[in-house]
C-alpha cells in the first residue's frame, strides 16, 4: 500500500466547540483505497467526516492532506485542495439537467472542464445517455451516480461520502459500491460512512469502527468481516453459513 494521502489524528469535533461528539478519532487513507467507517447510530461517523471536509469545527487534533496541515480550513478551500464531499441528501440539483449538474460542479475549480466532463461520463455511461434529462427523473441509484460524478468534476484526490447507499434497493446498493470500487481503481482515495456495513466492507480495503465518538476497532476489511465478536456488536450478528 502507498503512503496515506489523508491523515486525521485525534480529532475532536462537534456542532459546538464545548459539546464534542467525536472524541479523539483517528483515520487515514491512501490513493486507490476504499476505507469505510462503520458503527451504530450516534457513533459520530458523519460528524467525523463533516469535520474532515470543513463543514464542522475541529477543536482538537490534526488533519493533513499530502503532508500539508489542512486542519480547520473551510469547505470551499478544501475542494480546491483536492477533497470532494458527497452528502447523504441534497447532493444534486433536481431542476437542472444531468449535464448542467456536472458543469456547475466543475466550475468550483479551475482547469479544463471538457476533460473532466469526459471523465465523469466515461465512468457513468448511464448518465452520458441521459445527459439532457432533468435530474428529478433519475432513479435513486442514478442520482447517487450523478452526485459522485459531480464530485469528480473537481478533479479530487480524495472523495468523502456520507451514507451513499441510504434508502436504495439492494440491487442498486451493489451497483453504487461497484462504481466506488472502480473510482478507487482509478487512483482516487474513497472514504465513506456506511450503515450497510457488510456490503461496504466487502468492497473496502480497510474499515474503521466508531462507537460513542471513539475508535473501537480498525484494520483490513476482510479481518473485520471475519471477526465474530465484532459481527455481533456492529455488523448485525454472525454471518449465516
Amino acid at each position: 500500500m502507498s503512503e496515506p494521502i489523508l491523515i486525521a489524528r485525534d480529532i475532536v469535533a462537534g456542532y459546538a466547540p464545548d459539546l464534542p461528539i467525536v472524541h479523539g478519532v483517528s483515520a487515514d487513507i491512501a490513493p486507490g483505497e476504499v476505507v469505510t467507517i462503520i458503527g451504530p447510530n450516534g457513533a459520530g461517523k458523519s460528524t467525523f467526516v463533516k469535520a474532515l471536509v470543513g463543514l464542522l469545527p475541529i477543536s482538537g487534533g490534526r488533519v493533513t492532506l499530502g503532508g500539508r496541515d489542512i486542519t480547520g480550513r473551510p469547505a470551499h478551500a478544501l475542494v480546491a485542495d483536492g477533497i470532494a464531499f458527497v452528502p447523504q441528501t441534497a447532493n444534486i440539483f433536481a431542476s437542472l439537467t444531468i449535464h448542467e449538474n456536472l458543469v456547475v460542479g466543475g466550475h468550483t475549480v479551475r482547469g479544463d472542464l471538457r476533460s473532466r466532463l469526459e471523465r465523469s461520463y466515461a465512468m457513468f455511461p448511464e448518465l452520458a445517455a441521459k445527459r439532457n434529462q432533468r435530474a428529478r427523473v433519475l432513479s435513486g441509484g442514478q442520482r447517487q451516480m450523478l452526485a459522485i460524478g459531480r464530485a469528480l468534476m473537481t478533479n479530487p484526490s480524495v472523495v468523502v461520502l456520507d451514507e451513499p447507499t441510504a434508502g436504495l434497493a439492494p440491487k442498486v446498493v451493489g451497483e453504487v459500491f461497484v462504481e466506488l470500487r472502480r473510482l478507487a481503481t482509478s487512483g482516487v482515495a474513497v472514504l465513506m460512512v456506511e450503515q450497510n456495513a457488510r456490503a461496504a466492507l466487502a468492497i473496502s480495503d480497510r474499515g474503521c469502527v466508531l462507537a460513542e465518538g471513539r475508535n473501537r476497532a480498525g484494520g483490513r476489511a476482510a479481518d473485520l468481516l471475519a471477526d465474530t465478536v465484532l459481527a455481533e456488536a456492529f455488523l448485525g450478528g454472525r454471518k449465516a453459513h
